[in-house]
């Protein structure tokens, strides 16, 4: 049953040990997002510190980036009923030696992802894929070539699946590089992202 499947996730403590061993020795706080019936998925990367204190997804000004790219308000972008975020690990990585976010650990992915899938495909009616790792779970083939080649080519998998770079502060030059992504992909998204929530 989806919620038992939830409430498995939330009970997750697979990488304990992994946690322990990086330089912020947190344990293991899944970030659960998700309920059938869903029409919109957000596939993000994997929670950041902000969000593993609050236990909601995209607390932070990641997810204020977010909403504005979707036009999305904070009460549209947290219902439940419409909007599933389904980060590729579900648990904040934490940080390295350096200060630098670790990437999602894959056990996370391959433990859970597939039946989190099952549970929300027959109801999506788009798909936004958030980071590197989110596109290359999805996408797949599809992904190669990085993060700039594979949002270059939205058109490929529009109007169902969008891929997105990640919304942080760290992608502020990415977008000004890229001007494209706000003047051509981002009205596109905005009129499917209504379309999925209105009908």
């Amino acid at each position: 049953m989806p919620d038992d499947l939830a409430s498995e996730i939330r009970a997750c403590r697979l990488c304990t040990p992994r946690f322990a061993d990086t330089a912020t020795a947190h344990d293991p706080r899944p970030v659960v997002w998700f309920q059938p019936g869903a029409r919109i998925l957000i596939a993000g990367q994997a929670p950041g510190a902000r969000v593993h204190a609050s236990g909601k997804p995209f607390t932070d000004p990641s997810g204020d980036r977010l909403r504005d790219w979707l036009g999305l308000s904070e009460a549209e972008f947290y219902d439940l009923d419409r909007i599933a975020v389904v980060p590729m690990a579900f648990c904040f990585p934490g940080y390295d030696a350096n200060g630098a976010d670790l990437p999602p650990p894959r056990l996370c992915s391959q433990t859970w992802h597939d039946r989190v899938m099952e549970v929300l495909r027959p109801t999506l009616r788009l798909i936004l894929l958030v980071g590197g790792a989110a596109h290359r779970y999805h996408l797949g083939q599809g992904a190669q070539g990085g993060v700039t080649a594979t949002v270059g080519r939205w058109r490929d998998h529009a109007p169902r699946v969008f891929p997105l770079p990640h919304p942080s502060w760290r992608n502020t030059g990415w977008l000004k590089r890229n001007p494209w992504f706000a003047d051509d992909l981002l009205p596109v998204l905005r009129t499917h992202i209504r379309e999925a929530l209105d009908d």
